[in-house]
């Protein structure tokens, strides 16, 4: 299954220090890890929230994960259809990030201001 991940430059910098293979583990405070199902969905993510933070800057992130493994989460819609989401208990975050097929990859940057 090909997924994304809308990130700030802080979590990417922890993913550049994992080689581009693992997501670091959640802040408190964050439950969930939310990879999403869709590029647009993660484009208005990284250009419209993750500019806000931080030093201005969004990027979305894709990446593969076993099929099986995926299967065992359900997709949450949290808007409209193609605002699907998968929710990842932080705390299987690790075992998720064994799952991973190849690296992690940067396919879009945003600076500031939205996408």
């Amino acid at each position: 299954m090909i997924l994304y991940r809308p990130v700030g430059s802080a979590e990417l910098r922890l993913i550049e220090e994992s080689g581009y293979r693992a997501f670091p583990p959640r802040l408190a405070g964050q439950p969930f890890f939310y990879p999403v199902l869709n590029e647009a969905h993660a484009c208005e993510i990284a250009g419209g929230w993750n500019t806000k933070e931080g030093d201005g800057k969004g990027y979305v992130t894709r990446f593969e994960i076993d099929d099986g493994y995926a299967a065992r989460f359900e997709v949450h819609t949290v808007g409209s259809r193609r605002h699907q989401e998968l929710w990842v208990p932080a705390e299987e975050l690790e075992i998720f990030n064994r799952h991973l097929i190849g690296e992690i990859q940067v396919i879009k940057e945003f600076i500031g201001g939205g996408a």
